[in-house]
């Protein structure tokens, strides 16, 4: 069968050749329908995030996918059933306690491995194998869009976290802020707005005309240029924000967030800086965290439940949403558009292995 991977040492992907794999005991095999393309594989393909499976010479891509059971193999799904795989999987020295209480997305990063991205082969590939315990069930007309569960599932953990972290008052959150306008801060604005928050603000660093300032405001929100009103400036300039969710990977944003709060606001970091040493006012910083009782929680992947929620989520996003965010849908023959990023009016790929 024909994969997409990136070798060692190179800095593009490119297709492999590997033989089909047969499921084990327990496993399911799972005929590739469409896998996603984001940020985190761009960061892999660049080589600062991951790391290949031990003793290979190549990565097989991909952690946004969706598939049709091809072999049930005497689990509980039955062929032809629409399912998408979680990412993260044991470590080479077996379970831990985190996968014991089906809890993988809280374990650290040497306590397992994550599909298409560190340590072990992912989706991008015409067949592959899993688990029946690490898939979840996608009705059959959510097929073309079951890519985008997993991105959704992030984000449905980091609200939960963020709503979790407040649940020790009245929190009704009425405002919420996104920074970042790709295609993660664009599902986390829709969900938002799904939410029933009453008014919601998207930042971003992009001159109009752009598609993902006109998906921001068809959504009802507002655009906030960076450039023109910084993070801090935006309670000043809209309001203080109840709720912020960082998907940006810029440092200072973490402690900006803390000045965009309102009282009793809570901000979910989710981007992942490289290093950098900056200074920050620390007195103000914890002056703010205890005098208005603010909080930030940091969030990365997401379990079987949160996968399952995003599930409900998909079905209520709005068609004409979904379709102004997947701006490409490439067949293998074509994969290398899926992650060319020298076109500005695109938003999210994803590379097709078989017709929906």
């Amino acid at each position: 069968m024909q994969a997409v991977a990136i070798r060692r040492g190179e800095t593009a992907p490119t297709v492999v050749e590997k033989p089909r794999p047969e499921p084990e005991p327990g496993e399911v095999l799972v005929r590739t329908l469409r896998v996603g393309v984001d940020g985190t594989d761009e960061e892999v393909i660049e080589g600062s995030h991951g790391g290949l499976p031990p003793g290979e010479d190549h990565l097989v891509l991909g952690h946004e996918a969706v598939g049709v059971v091809a072999d049930a193999n005497d689990t509980a799904f039955e062929p032809g059933d629409v399912v998408v795989p979680t990412v993260r999987r044991p470590p080479a020295e077996g379970p831990n306690e985190y996968f014991e209480r089906g809890e993988p997305d809280m374990a650290p990063p040497d306590a397992c491995v994550e599909r298409g991205i560190d340590g072990a082969h992912g989706f991008m590939a015409e067949y592959f194998t899993s688990p029946a315990e690490y898939l979840v069930s996608v009705p059959e007309s959510y097929a073309e869009w079951g890519f985008l569960v997993e991105p959704i599932s992030i984000s449905e953990k980091a609200i939960d976290h963020a709503e979790a972290s407040r649940s020790a008052f009245d929190w009704d959150p009425d405002s919420g802020l996104v920074l970042g306008n790709g295609s993660l801060g664009l599902l986390t604005l829709a969900m938002l707005d799904a939410r029933g928050y009453d008014r919601t603000y998207c930042l971003g660093r992009r001159d109009r005309p752009d598609p993902t300032i006109d998906i921001i405001e068809e959504l009802g929100a507002i655009y906030i240029d960076s450039r023109a009103t910084p993070v801090p400036e935006i309670p000043d300039a809209h309001e203080p924000m109840d709720f912020v969710y960082e998907a940006t990977g810029y440092a200072k944003h973490a402690f900006e967030t803390i000045e965009a709060l309102a009282p009793g606001g809570v901000g979910a970091l989710l981007g992942v800086p490289e290093p950098w040493e900056f200074e920050i006012d620390g007195g103000t910083v914890h002056k703010e965290f205890v005098m208005n009782n603010k909080a930030l929680v940091g969030s990365v992947n997401s379990n079987h439940r949160h996968f399952a929620a995003a599930v409900e989520t998909l079905g209520s996003l709005p068609e004409w949403f979904l379709d102004a965010l997947v701006t490409g849908v490439y067949d293998l023959d074509s994969y290398e558009a899926a992650f060319a990023d020298d076109d500005e009016t695109a938003i999210k790929a994803a590379v097709q292995f078989a017709q929906i």
